[in-house]
């Protein structure tokens, strides 16, 4: 009897995991990173069919970031473990709203300033996670398209942004990113 009752328990456990995507729940579930970026591929181009971007030229990356190129520069392309160098701000595709940038008269503009922030130009690491000193996985995509004194805008589908992220401020979750940058250089 002992061993019919272990065996259904085992079986109840068992039963259990395989309805979560992770054991027993810990961590809840996980993140639809090829989903989400499926969905995001055809909002991104039904917004591209009707947004109006001047550009010399678009470039879709297979990450899914889409690349329009307002002004060529004349610099280097960044690889991995470069510096960059940029000015940008930071909106939701959906609806336009500004949401992040590094400059303090566009902070003011959108009432987003933060006197305690120090406004200044941004810089990160190309390939590294954020907390090592990189910034969002399609900024990483987009400036390694992009020459040195370029102007550009980079559209991020939301698993190469913020994801479904609840602890960033006014980003709700699985949103599209639009950033327009100002490449001024690397090293």
């Amino acid at each position: 009897m002992k061993r019919i009752l272990s065996f259904g328990l085992l079986c109840c456990v068992a039963g259990l995991m395989g309805c979560d995507q992770q054991p027993f729940g810990f961590g809840g579930p996980v993140y639809d990173r090829e989903g989400n970026l499926a969905t995001d591929r055809v909002r991104i181009a039904e917004h591209l069919e009707v947004a109006d971007y001047d550009s010399l030229y678009r470039i879709h990356d297979p990450s899914g970031v889409v690349v329009i190129v307002q002004e060529e520069g004349e610099g280097s392309r960044p690889s991995s473990g470069n510096v960059v160098y940029t000015n940008y701000i930071g909106s939701i595709m959906d609806d336009g709203v500004v949401f992040d940038t590094n400059l303090e008269d566009v902070a003011i503009e959108h009432d987003l300033y933060n006197e305690d922030r120090n406004y200044r130009i941004f810089d990160f690491f190309i390939g590294m996670p954020t907390n090592q000193g990189g910034a969002i996985e399609g900024f990483s995509h987009g400036f390694r398209r992009l020459r040195s004194g370029s102007k550009a805008i980079l559209i991020i589908p939301s698993p190469l942004g913020y994801q479904d992220n609840p602890n960033i401020p006014m980003v709700p979750p699985n949103s599209v990113l639009v950033f327009e940058v100002d490449f001024l250089g690397l090293d």
